[in-house]
């Protein structure tokens, strides 16, 4: 798992703006990070694989390929 670290740097008209490590900011609806959010808070993203999505993706996209290729030959 990987974790990245923000700070919210302000929120206006039902958003909140984060900032993160390396200056990048994210726009995102207040609502999406609760209640009890407040400028200057620190918050982490948990990141991690979803290997069995990741799979299924492959599949429908080997499928989609499968039915575009039948009907140019």
């Amino acid at each position: 798992m990987f974790s990245l670290k923000a700070t919210i740097d302000r929120i206006e008209e039902g958003k909140a703006v984060l900032i993160f490590e390396d200056n990048q900011q994210l726009i995102i609806e207040k609502d999406k990070l609760g209640q009890d959010i407040k400028e200057g808070q620190v918050i982490f993203f948990n990141l991690s694989q979803n290997k069995l999505a990741q799979a299924d993706n492959e599949k429908i996209a080997k499928n989609l390929l499968q039915q575009i290729l039948k009907k140019d030959g």
